[in-house]
């Protein structure tokens, strides 16, 4: 998959979205003082990530827990989004590595782009981009707010399924089947699409409609 050809898609959807993407289309950055390593919000004494936490708390009027879980699902989607529309593209999905990356407050919530990007060709690759890119920000989110990885990890979930309907078309219970834990088995199939066996939180707050995917519109829903 030449970038390229990615990049092109990602432009195609950033213009349908008047310019709101929280993704650099290219992917690639070569950061200014705007922009912030991903690594930062793992640093010891958590002051970043939890100032952030504190501030989508607080623009959502929400406890803490659950602006937490809406951080996740705004960074998280991004963070994966490339990776979902790259798979459904060509069988090829580009990596951005977790020392690579770096983000910014934008009008996506966040914008994500790397220094480097590497393009892999396996289920087994993305898992171990998941577990290195990933894992730390879950582990270091459900730490400092008390929300649980599962539900974290069903925000990543459905942010391969999502742009798999919404921007290309792509089997994306088949990739999560072959990635494996930690994303496999938090979506469920339905007539129509698909349906989330944890919930983001959304839900929770004053006179929110549940999401369509929600685990809430069936008998059970997991955290």
């Amino acid at each position: 998959m030449p970038l390229a050809e990615l990049t092109g898609v990602l432009e195609r959807v950033a213009a349908a979205r008047g310019g709101v993407l929280g993704v650099l289309p290219g992917l690639l950055v070569e950061p200014d003082d705007s922009w912030t390593p991903l690594q930062e919000l793992t640093r010891e004494p958590y002051t970043l990530l939890s100032g952030l936490i504190e501030q989508t708390a607080g623009r959502y009027d929400a406890p803490r827990h659950v602006g937490a879980a809406l951080l996740w699902k705004t960074l998280g989607y991004w963070l994966t989004f490339p990776m979902a529309v790259g798979w459904a593209l060509d069988g090829r999905a580009p990596v951005m590595r977790y020392e690579d990356t770096y983000f910014k407050q934008s009008e996506a919530g966040v914008t994500v782009a790397a220094t480097a990007v590497t393009v892999v060709d396996s289920p087994q690759a993305i898992a171990e981009a998941l577990r290195q890119s990933q894992e730390p920000l879950v582990k270091a989110i459900s730490g400092q707010a008390r929300v649980g990885a599962r539900t974290l990890w069903g925000s990543t979930a459905e942010a391969f399924a999502h742009p798999m309907t919404a921007v290309l078309q792509g089997d994306y219970m088949g990739l999560l089947r072959a990635v494996g834990r930690p994303v496999d088995g938090l979506l469920e199939q339905t007539a129509d699409g698909y349906r989330r066996r944890t919930c983001c939180l959304w839900v929770t707050l004053p006179e929110a409609e549940p999401c369509s995917t929600c685990c809430v519109l069936r008998e059970s829903c997991a955290a």
